[in-house]
């Protein structure tokens, strides 16, 4: 009996969803692939997956096999091409999630020079404001703005930390006034965050002096880029991490506001599944990206 066989018809028919679909991409037929499955099934003494004349779908356990086979084929597959090769290259795709801003930002330049070294590896990127769970949707990392994750299977690996801070465009500080003090912030047009904690409340502390003030968003969005542009149209003030705004504010695009005062800060994190064997594409780009983050000296331009 092969196991093998049949792991690799399972994970081509879920990848698929189509027993039709995935017959061509293994060249092989339908019936073959039909009695692969069946065999599993019957071998396991449970169905994993529906079927029915329009449409295939994953049981339960057939979404927890899922996502243990693909991993253990994927990483099959990485040992075999790295005997091949003789050498330690990655293979395979690498799946990254991040924020919109991060990505085009920080994660893009450090993927371009990582491809450069190992041309052989594709990387497909999962770009969104929200936090997907990694395990579910099948990221090998994600870059997290939050010190902990919830989920113990998660490793973290620290990036940096960054501070938030207010800025504003010239035209709108000439227009408007600097603000002097977080008190006057309710006198001014905000551009706020809507899915940071507690979006409409700043809490600032300065050496002893601790204030929150709560604020209203005469524009709010949930994607930073959106905010920045803005921001620099002179709608108003922002908060903002400074690995989003530095470009703009080395340019003068924005100035600073209350800069004297402190947010409180944010750690970037890299999360990944905790696995005994880590798919070496994985643990390559992590090393990478650390690197990449301590030689350009990240940390300390974000938090100046």
């Amino acid at each position: 009996m092969d196991r093998w066989t049949e792991f690799q018809v399972f994970v081509k028919i879920a990848d698929e969803r189509s027993m039709t679909r995935a017959a061509e991409a293994l060249n092989t037929s339908v019936s073959g692939v039909s009695r692969h499955l069946s065999n599993l099934e019957a071998r396991l003494g449970t169905r994993l997956i529906q079927r029915s004349t329009r449409q295939l779908s994953l049981t339960d356990e057939g979404e927890r096999l899922y996502r243990d086979a693909r991993d253990l084929l994927a990483t099959w597959e990485e040992a075999e091409a790295n005997i091949a090769m003789g050498s330690h290259v990655p293979t395979g795709r690498l799946r990254i999630g991040a924020s919109l801003s991060f990505s085009l930002l920080h994660l893009m330049p450090a993927v371009k020079a990582f491809r450069e070294l190992y041309p052989s590896l594709s990387v497909e990127i999962v770009s969104s404001n929200r936090y997907y769970d990694l395990i579910e949707n099948g990221l090998d990392l994600a870059i997290r703005l939050r010190r902990v994750e919830a989920d113990s299977s998660i490793t973290i690996r620290r990036l940096a930390e960054t501070r938030r801070l207010l800025a504003a465009s010239p035209d709108y500080i000439a227009r408007r006034g600097m603000v002097q003090h977080p008190s006057q912030l309710q006198d001014h047009d905000l551009i706020l965050y809507s899915l940071a904690d507690n979006w409409n409340e700043f809490n600032f502390r300065r050496a002893d002096e601790q204030i929150k003030v709560e604020v209203d968003g005469g524009i709010v969005a949930n994607d930073g880029q959106l905010i920045c542009a803005a921001a620099r149209d002179g709608l108003g003030i922002l908060a903002q991490p400074t690995y989003i705004i530095q470009a703009d504010l080395d340019a003068g695009r924005l100035v600073r506001v209350l800069d004297d005062w402190d947010l409180p800060r944010l750690t970037m994190n890299i999360a990944y599944p905790s696995k005994y064997f880590m798919p070496l594409r994985t643990r390559l780009f992590i090393d990478f990206l650390v690197e990449t983050f301590q030689h350009n000296n990240f940390e300390a331009l974000w938090t100046r």
